[in-house]
């Protein structure tokens, strides 16, 4: 069960927003530009959210260049898992080869702050701030394989390639 807090995105947010170019000399150094993260989107969220907490967005969330190092700086900031309306495809397949939960579901009735709960294997967000519950297609079996091992590299180690 994941908890945490929402913190509200709207929609188109791409990799840029996430990993700002600007920041393009610290790709090496992923803990420091983790504390930049969606900073181009909402300046105060990297220095302002705790460990557990929900990036919700709308559409198309992930847009824009395949950087792998996106999805990698929001889980090293903390965050449980993105929860949006729709995901750019390579932003999705590379969140869950990091071992970022990447929820697709309505955040229409989600508001700034509300504490959510997410229950990824039954798919479904509880709303707790609200009192509603929200389902979602639970991911295929290889994918919560995949996050629950803490991303591909990790499952593969454990696994073997031939597993996936």
């Amino acid at each position: 069960m994941l908890t945490g807090k929402a913190w509200l995105f709207g929609d188109d947010i791409s990799t840029d927003h996430i990993a700002p170019g600007r920041l393009f000399h610290l790709r090496s150094n992923l803990p420091e530009l983790a504390k930049h993260v969606l900073e181009d989107a909402r300046p105060e969220f990297a220095g302002q959210m705790e460990k557990g907490d929900f990036v919700v967005g709308g559409r198309n969330f992930g847009l824009g260049s395949s950087r792998e190092h996106a999805p990698t700086i929001i889980k090293l900031a903390g965050v449980s898992a993105v929860v949006a309306k729709s995901f750019a495809r390579i932003f999705f397949r590379n969140a869950i080869n990091v071992g970022l939960p990447a929820i697709i579901c309505d955040t229409d009735r989600i508001k700034e702050g509300d504490r959510l709960e997410v229950d990824l294997e039954k798919g479904v967000l509880r709303n707790v701030t609200q009192g509603y519950e929200e389902s979602f297609p639970p991911l295929p079996p290889v994918m919560t394989a995949i996050l629950n091992e803490g991303g591909l590299v990790p499952y593969v180690q454990k696994h073997g390639d031939l597993a996936v």
